[in-house]
């Protein structure tokens, strides 16, 4: 992309300037920020009310939440004339079962609606879907 850096991996994480990441709205950006943290093993490196950031302890991606005021949880699957999903993340594992257990424990529900047997779509505190899936051998 023009105006960016070329990814320099020789260069100090904090120091590069070519650091890309999803911002997700929520009703409470810390509360959210916490779970995915809790979730992923990551940690947050910036925190307030208004909204956080969090990471893995390499690379230079980065999620970030935010507050916001008027914000309408998503429906999954999509219903006509309801607020519909507009992305979503997905997370690789090994263990499907474990996986869904750890993210219910951290306050996601498992949706009722579920397309593919490798896959479980997951709904994060603030309602923004996920998935947990088995890759492909």
């Amino acid at each position: 992309m023009r105006g960016r850096n070329e990814s320099d991996d020789s260069v100090d994480r904090w120091s590069r300037s070519d650091w890309w990441g999803v911002v997700l709205d929520a009703p409470d950006a810390r509360a959210l920020a916490h779970f995915y943290a809790d979730l992923l093993g990551w940690e947050i490196s910036k925190e307030s009310d208004d909204g956080c950031g969090l990471g893995p302890t390499s690379g230079v991606a980065y999620l970030a939440t935010q507050t916001a005021e008027n914000y309408v949880r998503p429906t999954w699957p999509n219903v006509d004339g309801q607020q519909q999903m507009m992305m979503h993340l997905d997370f690789e594992v090994v263990d499907l079962d474990a996986a869904v257990a750890h993210a219910v424990e951290l306050g996601a529900e498992e949706a009722t609606f579920q397309p593919q047997n490798n896959v479980r779509v997951m709904l994060d505190p603030a309602g923004h879907p996920f998935c947990l899936y088995i890759g492909d051998d």
